[in-house]
């Protein structure tokens, strides 16, 4: 799954990213783009749990 996410622009975003949706799912694989602005997740769980764990970090996200 791949999510833009316009908001994130820097390491901390990117380790805050990490650390949320890792919460959701521990074995989701992440990868995140800061010059793309792009999260890619492989996980278990379905892209509108990906969102929510995401915007409960205070990312909003679309998929891409």
């Amino acid at each position: 799954m791949k999510f833009n996410v316009p908001e994130m622009s820097c390491g901390h975003c990117t380790a805050a990213i990490e650390k949320a949706v890792t919460a959701a799912d521990p074995s989701a694989s992440v990868a995140c783009d800061l010059t793309e602005r792009t999260v890619t997740v492989d996980s278990r769980l379905d892209d509108g749990a990906i969102q929510a764990a995401l915007k409960g970090a205070g990312y909003a996200a679309q998929a891409a």
